[in-house]
């Protein structure tokens, strides 16, 4: 989730759709807070989202709602006011939802002990693995040290700015998205090793 959904979330969404669709029953959708209702993604996020290897040509913003937080397992934000937004418009929305460059964090530190909390959540299938992935992650947020700054946990919004600003961005937005990615894979994987 970013503000105008057109150019943050769409390719963070693409981004971690292609890595988790051969994991299990995933769906990865994005909102903006502000959203320029079915404005399409910009030329130059559409350039850095090739480079990928995915089509970010088809998106359509879309504004986020309460029914879409209350129904997703996890909910990524692109800065720490959107995530603030987030909790704010639905408070029990609060250890689901992270900025993306955050869960990327706290990621790294926590993957080793990843099995573990899975065995102990009783998951049984790869998507349960990947909520307790989130839950193991919201649990031990706070033990994982802050990064010198924290706008280390926001990505740069792009939006009617330079290619160069784009490519901040993206150089912000695409490892996060493959950590978090391998995160969740790891703790769907960690199910069939039960």
């Amino acid at each position: 989730m970013c503000t105008g959904n057109v150019c943050r979330s769409p390719v963070a969404e693409l981004i971690l759709a292609d890595a988790l669709q051969r994991v299990g029953d995933v769906r990865v959708e994005s909102a903006g807070t502000g959203a320029l209702v079915d404005a399409g993604v910009p030329e130059q996020a559409q350039r850095l989202a090739a480079t990928r290897g995915v089509d970010a040509s088809a998106h359509r913003a879309r504004q986020i709602d309460v029914g879409m937080i209350r129904n997703a397992d996890l909910v990524l934000a692109m800065s720490r006011e959107h995530r603030r937004l987030v909790v704010e418009s639905l408070p029990a929305a609060m250890r689901r939802a992270f900025t993306l460059r955050e869960l990327a964090r706290i990621a790294d530190q926590l993957e080793p002990g990843l099995s573990d909390a899975v065995m102990a959540s009783g998951a049984k299938t790869a998507e349960d693995g990947m909520r307790a992935a989130v839950a193991h992650a919201a649990a031990l947020r706070g033990t994982v040290p802050p990064p010198a700054t924290a706008d280390e946990f926001d990505i740069v919004d792009p939006f009617r700015r330079s290619d160069e600003i784009y490519a901040l961005s993206f150089g912000e937005l695409s490892p996060a998205a493959d950590r978090v990615a391998a995160y969740l894979i790891a703790g769907a994987r960690a199910v069939s090793t039960l």
